[in-house]
């Protein structure tokens, strides 16, 4: 494991809140809206295309999803962008998560470009994002919260963007 990876890591372990599975304590829903909304802006912008959105997650700890179309994309694969209620952490997928092992797979397999990643992962940098890639969040969970019960491997994914 890497030092940043590590860090990743106890971030996931602070961001841990055994009182709130789907969101923490002091979540502010207008908050998390407000910058939400500034990503979609911003991918639109980059991208030059219209983005879906899903938001405000009904049962899951994930707040959203913005999806750039794959027909604006060096690859033509979709990217996806799921963000948590939690720490504004932030997932980048091509396809969809778990399509891939990660990012690193996806681009492998030519269906992630290194420059439409960076363009994404700048946007979520500048907007206060903190972005967990895929292959730590599919680590098994060590956390102190008790995940439901139908999940029968809990990852860190299960953690900060599945469902309740």
């Amino acid at each position: 494991m890497t030092g940043s990876e590590a860090d990743l890591l106890t971030l996931l372990r602070e961001l841990d809140d055994p009182e709130g599975l789907e969101w923490p304590q002091h979540y502010n829903r207008s908050a998390t809206a407000l910058l939400f909304g500034g990503l979609v802006v911003r991918l639109e912008g980059d991208f030059a295309a219209r983005c879906t959105a899903e938001q405000d997650s009904q049962d899951s700890s994930e707040y959203g999803r913005v999806v750039v179309p794959a027909e604006t994309t060096i690859c033509g694969t979709r990217i996806v962008v799921c963000v948590s209620k939690f720490g504004s952490l932030a997932e980048v997928c091509a396809e969809n998560p778990g399509a891939f092992f990660g990012t690193d797979g996806a681009q492998a397999e030519g269906e992630l470009d290194a420059a439409d990643l960076t363009k994404v992962n700048r946007a979520l940098a500048d907007l206060g994002y903190v972005v967990v890639p895929e292959e730590l969040l599919e680590c098994d969970y060590d956390g102190p919260s008790r995940l439901p019960g139908h999940v029968q491997r809990p990852s860190w994914w299960h953690r900060f963007f599945g469902t309740f």
